[in-house]
């Protein structure tokens, strides 16, 4: 089994073989990245058609005798302050991903960072109260690029707050964790029970997935 070195500390985290240990499989994983990038679009852009803005009940002008085209109110879409044509409404971007084709999309952006040796672990016991300069000396070797922390629990709040301020960390829940987050960053730490909970989501149905 692989392991993932505890960041300020000679002790490891054994990842599980089976989640960590997966072939990559590149177009399962861009259909899922691009499914949770579109679930948290918000879908609330919104335009007034013709129909929808206010005033224009009247002809501007009468239908004949003025040497101007015909019009039938000033708020078609070629007159200032018209109605949008065509123009966007609220809407969901909600793309449907098996939860098969998840969790084999999440074992192999979680393999792909074991290749790489960019999965980390972290003692969140070790911070009692949050501490920035704590914080910023355990990754200072790996500032270099996006790091993902992935936390579990309340009790986890102090190294919560010691991440968060930091550029380029990101801090999530481990419910949290989606494939899009794992692929976007250059490295990943986990506490324990983050490691488990993720590792518990992405493992494989006996019985149901190959």
């Amino acid at each position: 089994m692989a392991d993932a070195p505890i960041l300020g500390s000679s002790k490891k985290l054994t990842l599980d073989a089976d989640v960590f240990g997966a072939p990559f499989n590149g177009p399962l994983v861009h259909e899922v990245v691009v499914a949770e990038l579109a679930a948290r679009r918000r879908g609330t852009h919104s335009t007034r058609n013709r129909a929808l803005v206010r005033g224009g009940g009247s002809k501007p002008w009468r239908q004949k005798g003025t040497g101007r085209a015909r019009q039938g109110s000033i708020r078609a879409p070629h007159f200032a302050g018209g109605g949008v044509v065509f123009g966007p409404s609220p809407r969901h971007y909600t793309v449907k991903v098996n939860r098969k084709a998840r969790r084999a999309a999440l074992r192999s952006a979680l393999s792909m960072h074991a290749e790489r040796s960019s999965v980390f672990g972290l003692d969140a016991a070790a911070f009692d109260t949050p501490s920035t300069k704590q914080a910023a000396e355990l990754i200072e070797d790996r500032r270099g690029g996006s790091v993902l922390l992935v936390l579990s629990g309340p009790d986890e709040a102090a190294a919560f707050k010691s991440f968060r301020n930091l550029a380029g960390v990101t801090v999530l829940a481990a419910d949290d964790c989606g494939v899009a987050d794992l692929v976007g960053a250059a490295s990943v730490v986990f506490s324990e029970a983050a490691l488990d909970s993720v590792t518990a989501r992405a493992r494989a149905k006996k019985g149901v997935e190959a």
